[in-house]
């Protein structure tokens, strides 16, 4: 690809063409050469706007260029800067992970309401990734003591790191599958957002998560598998009257809800996204 010569180019006009270049791959085209320029420069929101006139050094469009080719060809933003914001935390994110969705704040919503509501002090995360959802609903409910697991250890060691960046001390990782690192413990309310998409499901080649870890998204019997294997286990670690709070696919609801029902959980409720798309089923377990 041809490079125009970038000296005395401002800055409005390097991010219209990076606009254009990623146009015909991307659906925020703007908005992600926004955030590689940000990322490459240390320019703020701010700056982007009253410096639009400015000219950019060499060195930045070079940088720039190279983020917003690799974009083009797929690369999601959050692993090109390493980085994502996830309910109200700005989080390290590498390939070895999920990248964190606005979908998946739902599923933190709505622990911190069973929660507050219900005075719960021992809470457990499966299949931490990141340590996302872990890691916001301690911050927003310090009084409560969060274990999460994931079998990946590199998962764990960098929900580790974005633990200590975020000087979040109210959370412990284990490696392991599921609930296997537990020991027998209990807990007053588990959340998950486990792998629930279908092998054949399409969206597989589709958008950020071709670039994302199969075994973190794809689960066999339709993709409820991993949501099967959890709800069924699930009674075993929860104190009687405990909840449990699972993110699923936006046509599983009613299965999931089916399998709550079966296993001994009661007053169940799938809650809907901002696309008013089942996304979220809660139940508790009877006493």
């Amino acid at each position: 690809m041809n490079k125009p010569n970038t000296w005395n180019t401002s800055l409005s006009t390097h991010l219209k063409r990076w606009s254009g270049q990623l146009a015909t791959t991307s659906d925020s085209a703007r908005l992600d050469a926004e955030i590689l320029l940000k990322y490459a420069s240390g320019l703020s929101n701010t700056q982007l706007i009253v410096r639009d006139t400015e000219p950019l050094d060499d060195q930045t469009v070079r940088r720039v260029d190279t983020l917003v080719e690799a974009r083009r060809k797929g690369s999601p933003i959050a692993y090109l800067t390493g980085q994502r914001e996830f309910y109200t935390l700005n989080l390290k994110i590498d390939q070895h992970v999920l990248i964190p969705r606005p979908e998946t704040e739902l599923l933190v919503d709505t622990a911190l309401k069973v929660i507050h509501s219900n005075q719960v002090l021992q809470v457990l995360d499966l299949g931490t990734g990141s340590g996302a959802i872990a890691l916001a609903i301690a911050a927003n409910a310090k009084n409560v003591q969060i274990l999460a697991t994931d079998i990946d250890k590199s998962a764990i060691r960098l929900a580790n790191q974005n633990a200590r960046i975020q000087k979040i001390p109210n959370v412990q990782f284990l490696s392991g599958d599921w609930f296997i690192p537990l020991a027998g413990k209990q807990f007053e309310l588990i959340v998950s957002n486990p792998p629930y998409i279908d092998r054949d499901d399409p969206h597989l080649k589709q958008g950020d998560v071709r670039s994302e870890p199969p075994h973190a998204l794809v689960a066999a019997d339709h993709g409820l598998a991993d949501i099967r294997k959890i709800i069924a286990q699930a009674p075993i670690h929860l104190e009687p009257g405990g909840s449990i709070a699972l993110e699923h696919g936006y046509n599983q609801g009613q299965a999931v809800r089916n399998l709550l029902d079966s296993n001994g959980f009661t007053g169940i409720e799938t809650l809907k996204d901002l696309n008013q798309l089942d996304r979220v089923t809660l139940g508790t377990l009877s006493i």
